[in-house]
């Protein structure tokens, strides 16, 4: 997939939302992948425990609250 340059000049709140979102996919997918299939079985510490292995720095409260949110979908 190709990486399309963010669009400049928004609030950086934007940017930040735009990148908490796409942290919270992959670490959802990542936990989808491992066998997490309801928000239940997503606690803060399994979310923590597999962002290194995806590359990612740990996520704040608000990301993993995001990650189970995406899970309950």
């Amino acid at each position: 997939m190709r990486v399309k340059p963010l669009p400049a000049g928004l609030p950086r709140e934007w940017y930040e939302d735009h990148n908490r979102r796409l942290k919270a996919l992959r670490l959802a997918t990542a936990l989808l992948a491992t066998g997490a299939y309801h928000p239940s079985q997503a606690r803060n510490r399994r979310i923590r425990a597999i962002a290194p292995l995806i590359g990612v720095r740990p996520p704040s409260d608000t990301t993993c609250r995001m990650v189970r949110s995406l899970l309950s979908l």
